[in-house]
């Protein structure tokens, strides 16, 4: 069979699989559409802003309701952070419930958003393959397995109560196999790519090890420990799966710098294969330098996109991030100051690693056939 159809039915598997996992839903939650707006009515903040509250008739779609009429009784005094304002034809996920009395009690928990990410998706793929051609298969490929490995290697063990900075070490060298094999073939690149990485990688996982630990850490900054801690059978190591996840985060921005320092390493050495490695060093490192400040600049931009309600904090001296003392001794700042530096650290070293590690290589190959 050849490698293309091989792709074509990992592709194919990797989206029933994504699909499954989106349209997931719990067994205490009921899908239903909205079918009509009862009531609606207007509350306003101090600070001005219109708060609206609904009463809701929801038909159900699934299980024991599947057709029923469900009322939710949206208009109250509580005023909730998430004002959502629904109209006719919404899908939701709803609550069902009944209290002391035997009285049905309905609560509108979120939307349903597996269609618009099945959408999203699909253009996804749709516009890798079109740009990408060859390679955007084998990375959609390589995407989907590291993936599915996560979800059922990874995170299961965890679950277990195994060690998470050995589960996640492991893991992340599998999927550097993935990215870089599928993606770039098994070829004498490929090979220094993931020897370049996995050097990195090593000095990346001690480096966390130590400034989480010199911090003192604990993992348990995040909301979604919350729900860990409360619903797992095992005990999990939260710091080491804090640890787990700044090598898995490190590992994306390493595979770029790797792959991206061998290419060039390479092109320059078929345009000038008569150079010195000396020279060869350090044209690659110039190349290679604006390709890291773009990326430091990325990373830094992505996470402050990602923690951007957490800055206006910041910007209005609110409780307890009053000087910038309390800023960066706030746990949950720490960790992503800890988490990012890191990662730029260990991408700052695959560099000159994935440099001398061509030149060697490649050049000494160039050599050889001279």
């Amino acid at each position: 069979m050849k490698i293309s159809k091989l792709i074509y039915i990992f592709i194919i598997i990797g989206l029933l699989f994504a699909g499954q996992v989106f349209a997931a839903s719990s067994p205490t939650t009921v899908k239903a559409r909205v079918g009509k707006i009862l009531e609606s009515q207007s509350l306003y903040r101090e600070n001005g802003d219109e708060i609206i509250q609904q009463n809701v008739e929801l038909i159900g779609l699934n299980d024991d309701y599947k057709g029923k009429s469900l009322v939710y009784q949206g208009i109250g005094d509580l005023d909730v952070v998430a004002n959502r304002i629904y109209k006719v034809g919404d899908i939701v996920f709803v609550s069902v419930d009944y209290d002391s009395d035997g009285n049905q009690v309905v609560y509108i928990t979120d939307y349903v958003r597996s269609r618009g990410l099945l959408w999203l998706l699909a253009l996804f793929v749709a516009v890798v393959l079109l740009i990408g051609g060859k390679i955007g298969w084998r990375s959609i490929l390589a995407l989907f397995l590291s993936f599915f490995l996560i979800m059922k290697f990874l995170a299961p063990l965890i679950l277990k109560g195994d060690n998470p900075i050995l589960i996640g070490s492991v893991s992340a060298f599998i999927i550097l196999l993935l990215l870089v094999y599928i993606t770039d073939g098994f070829n004498r690149k490929a090979h220094i790519a993931v020897l370049s990485i996995f050097s990195a990688l090593v000095i990346t996982i001690v480096l966390s090890w130590f400034f989480v630990g010199l911090t003192n850490l604990s993992g348990t900054s995040s909301e979604e420990t919350v729900f860990l801690i409360s619903d797992s059978i095992a005990t999990i190591d939260f710091r080491g799966l804090l640890l787990a996840a700044i090598i898995i985060g490190a590992l994306g921005v390493l595979d770029d710098i790797a792959i991206g320092q061998v290419e060039a390493v390479e092109q320059l050495i078929i345009n000038n294969p008569n150079q010195s490695r000396r020279r060869l060093f350090f044209s690659a490192m110039k190349i290679g330098r604006a390709h890291l400040g773009a990326i430091i600049n990325t990373l830094f931009l992505a996470y402050v996109g990602a923690s951007l309600p957490l800055v206006l904090l910041f910007s209005l001296k609110h409780e307890p991030f009053l000087s910038f003392a309390q800023v960066v001794n706030n746990e949950e700042v720490a960790t992503e100051i800890v988490r990012s530096l890191v990662g730029v650290i260990g991408l700052c070293l695959t560099m000159p690693i994935a440099t001398t590690l061509s030149i060697w290589l490649l050049f000494t190959k160039k050599e050889s056939k001279q």
